[in-house]
């Protein structure tokens, strides 16, 4: 099997024209540029397409990562949109995602996978990478609000990731006020230090690299 190079790098502003390479014309989904979360409602559905495209740009900006970057033999092609909770507004209006209590968490709100690596595991690792890179910058939590769903369902609707995902990197389910969307959470005290213990994977310009063979993954995204 073809050997391939997975790595993974914080958005950072020397990369933001592989996020934007990445989202395409679409802002990755209907013009949105991962802003749904962080924004009001009326704010964000005012803001769809270029608006967006410019806010998101001005978070990466001002130097604070607002997600991660997943790339495939050099090529960009995942993202996983993460941070500290008490930055996406949305989800403080939320009934369904509101908080479950008040431990500080960071939340991942978002996954983008480019078409040719979908379903194949990419946002598995792109949760695992999301936990390290939260872990590092002192966070003890990380939760998520994926889709729980038993039957096949469009890209475009489980754009928070699948529970079966969440699971397999470690999430465990903590509250569900809606049948489709739990909650979940992963602690990550220790973090630190799991992250040398795999010698398969190196850490290289402020982020991380995998070489693997054969395809990325079995899991969605």
């Amino acid at each position: 099997m073809a050997r391939e190079s997975i790595e993974f790098h914080p958005a950072t502003p020397a990369r933001w024209r592989d996020l934007e390479r990445l989202f395409g014309p679409r802002g990755a989904c209907a013009g949105c540029w991962c802003m749904w979360a962080r924004l009001p409602r009326a704010e964000f559905q005012a803001g769809v397409g270029a608006k967006n495209k410019r806010a998101l740009r001005r978070i990466v900006a001002a130097g604070e990562p607002p997600g991660i970057l997943a790339y495939v033999n050099g090529e960009p092609a995942g993202w996983c949109g993460l941070g500290p909770r008490a930055g996406f507004r949305r989800l403080e209006k939320s009934k369904v995602l509101a908080p479950v209590d008040d431990r500080p968490a960071w939340s991942v709100v978002c996954f983008f996978v480019a078409r040719p690596y979908r379903r194949q595991g990419l946002s598995v690792r792109l949760l695992r990478e999301a936990v390290r890179h939260a872990a590092a910058r002192g966070a003890t939590l990380v939760e998520g609000y994926p889709t729980d769903t038993r039957s096949r369902a469009a890209d475009a609707f489980v754009w928070t990731g699948l529970a079966s995902a969440f699971e397999r990197a470690g999430f465990r389910e903590v509250a569900r006020r809606s049948r489709t969307r739990p909650i979940m959470r992963r602690p990550i005290r220790g973090a630190r230090r799991s992250v040398g213990r795999t010698a398969r994977t190196l850490a290289v310009a402020g982020g991380t690299r995998h070489a693997t063979r054969g395809p990325v993954g079995r899991a969605h995204g």
